[in-house]
């Protein structure tokens, strides 16, 4: 049996950094799947569905838990971006957050996508319109990454299956 346990250490004030999981989900069409953060440190931002890793879990099972628990969308992870390592300091110069954040590029699959868990709100959002919601710059940076590859993937596909219909996440040629 593989249990896992959820990390019960404070995130204010931890005694060591947190390990946690987030996807940049993209649908068919190249719109992301966007959260609206519910509770600090990021609360009142929009940003990447995903939380902490349970002790015991393995780094992709975490991350598709997480984004079924927030967003109920189901994804198939494609590869692994990059890693955010967000440290937020209180005036006393202590660390009140330290999370390092574990960040993939993964496809929608299914699912009815309405928020839950600590999410507020969610939607999907066409990265021409990226710039309206307020986010932080390595979220930002994160999604720009994945949105780049899904394209390169989505034309390399579309001219080398010009006759072929296209797989699931890739556009019709």
């Amino acid at each position: 049996m593989n249990s896992t346990f959820p990390v019960t250490l404070s995130r204010e004030y931890p005694p060591a950094p947190l390990v946690a999981v987030a996807a940049v989900v993209l649908d068919d069409a190249g719109h992301i799947l966007m959260v609206e953060r519910g509770r600090p440190p990021a609360k009142g931002l929009w940003g990447l569905p995903g939380g902490l890793l349970d002790l015991g879990e393995a780094v992709r099972n975490g991350v598709a838990r997480e984004v079924w628990e927030e967003t109920g969308a189901e994804i198939e992870i494609v590869e692994l971006l990059d890693l955010f390592e967000p440290i937020e300091r209180d005036a006393a110069g202590r660390i009140l957050y330290h999370y390092v954040v574990i960040d993939f590029w993964a496809h929608f699959r299914g699912g009815t996508v309405a928020p839950a868990d600590d999410a507020a709100a969610v939607t999907w959002v066409p990265i021409e319109t990226l710039d309206a919601l307020p986010m932080e710059e390595a979220t930002q940076r994160m999604i720009r990454k994945a949105h780049a590859r899904w394209r390169q993937t989505s034309e390399r596909y579309a001219s080398s299956h010009s006759s072929c219909p296209a797989p699931y996440g890739m556009p019709d040629p």
